[in-house]
């Protein structure tokens, strides 16, 4: 793999209680950090899917996969890189990124029906070598491994809004992501909740922070700021 990094430096170490204040004190937890709230969400889709072929919406929109696939065209990611997609959804990144030439795809969710529907998607464009589990990322007992690229567009942001102890929650994400990823492997994150300065805090231990993709801005007030941030990290031990 080549050196990817674009004026990169560490994140350096976070100590526990320097952890424990990454961003806690937030926004209010949602129905849309729930199991339930997806699993409904992608089994009304997967019925649509059925009826009529839609795949509906797409989470970010397609230039969120866009702006990932280019700085992976860029870095020169290899098309066999072990890359894993977290919380897979409807399976539309795992179809670009096979468009794209990468062979080497693993697409993981925890609701069923969106697994049964990312499968669905990919037959009906004749993919089938891509590989589909019905995972929970943060209860994967060590499942997850050996992989070159993690990719992650809205489940954090998703965990994040769990009403049931995601202060935990997200310090097992961390830790589930650190396991996940070989020693400089890629983390892409998309997150529309977080600021850059948020997830640098909060993925400060065991990473190093490599660019921020762009992202459109808005001003408001005389500020200017970007409604999703985009970041690229590299796994160091």
């Amino acid at each position: 793999m080549a050196d990817t990094r674009e004026g990169s430096r560490g994140c350096g170490n976070c100590s526990d209680s320097e952890e424990d204040k990454c961003s806690d004190d937030d926004f209010e937890t949602s129905k849309l950090g729930t199991k339930e709230y997806w699993e409904e969400a992608y089994q009304k889709e997967l019925e649509t899917f059925k009826d009529i072929g839609d795949v509906s919406e797409i989470w970010f929109g397609e230039e969120s996969m866009s702006r990932v696939l280019r700085w992976m065209d860029k870095a020169k990611i290899p098309e066999d890189a072990a890359i894993l997609d977290i919380g897979t959804g409807n399976g539309a990144f795992l179809v670009e990124l096979a468009k794209h030439g990468y062979r080497n795809l693993t697409g993981i969710d925890y609701s069923p029906a969106s697994v049964e529907l990312a499968r669905n998607v990919l037959q009906a464009e004749g993919l089938s070598d891509v590989t589909l589990k019905e995972t929970d990322f943060l209860n994967c007992r060590g499942e997850l491994a050996g992989f070159d690229v993690c990719i992650d567009k809205g489940t954090f942001d998703a965990i994040s809004l769990n009403p049931d102890n995601n202060k935990e929650c997200k310090k097992l994400y961390v830790h589930t992501l650190k396991n996940a990823l070989k020693d400089k492997g890629i983390f892409a994150i998309t997150s529309c909740n977080w600021t850059k300065e948020q997830l640098l805090e909060r993925f400060c231990e065991g990473f190093e922070f490599v660019q921020e993709l762009p992202t459109p801005s808005f001003r408001f007030g005389g500020k200017t700021g970007n409604s999703v941030a985009a970041l690229i990290f590299k796994r160091v031990h």
